[in-house]
């Protein structure tokens, strides 16, 4: 008779379910000491994030120093506008830019918790993302009140926050819908 030696058998995660539904563990595996390129390649874009921010509350950034340009550049594409035209242009420009930068800044803080906590439910990023933005935000608008040309204003705030989480929504559907298929294992 021949024996066979023993096969060893990888294990793979199994399916849990929870209350809330399906839950997929993650196989463990030690964990390697994070250097300084990882802090830097997780946190680096959210401290640039904040710099653009911060250097946007400028007065140079008021909306008397980008009136011309903006408008400049959009005749330019669109045609003359007149003036009643042009303020509501001009506002929607900028509202549209609170909107679409603090939305990429509450992505960015969003991958860097991801990152730093990769174990944690999307919601406790999510959170965390949303906190910082609104952080930001608030100290943006509250160092505005101080500049001559500028105002700051609450509702900039929420703006602000409706962008970010409207990122970070959209960002938590796209990992929802195309996540790979859990394995199923047989018992």
């Amino acid at each position: 008779m021949s024996s066979k030696p023993p096969v060893l058998e990888l294990s793979t995660p199994r399916t849990r379910t929870s209350p809330r539904g399906p839950r997929f563990s993650t196989p463990r595996t030690k964990t390697r000491p994070r250097g300084p390129r990882f802090w830097i390649g997780a946190w680096l874009p959210v401290a640039l994030g904040i710099c653009v921010m911060a250097l946007e509350s400028t007065p140079a950034f008021g909306s008397d120093r980008t009136s011309g340009p903006l408008r400049w550049l959009v005749q330019l594409v669109f045609g003359q506008l007149n003036d009643p035209a042009w303020e509501i242009v001009h506002h929607l420009i900028r509202k549209t830019g609170h909107f679409v930068g603090y939305g990429a800044l509450g992505w960015v803080w969003l991958r860097a918790w991801r990152m730093t906590f990769p174990g944690a439910r999307f919601l406790s990023h999510a959170g965390l993302a949303l906190l910082g933005t609104a952080l930001v935000a608030s100290s943006d608008e509250w160092h505005q009140c101080f500049l001559p040309n500028r105002s700051g204003s609450p509702w900039d705030v929420l703006l602000d926050c409706c962008g970010a989480a409207a990122m970070i929504g959209i960002t938590g559907l796209c990992l929802r819908c195309f996540r790979p298929a859990p394995a199923v294992l047989e018992d």
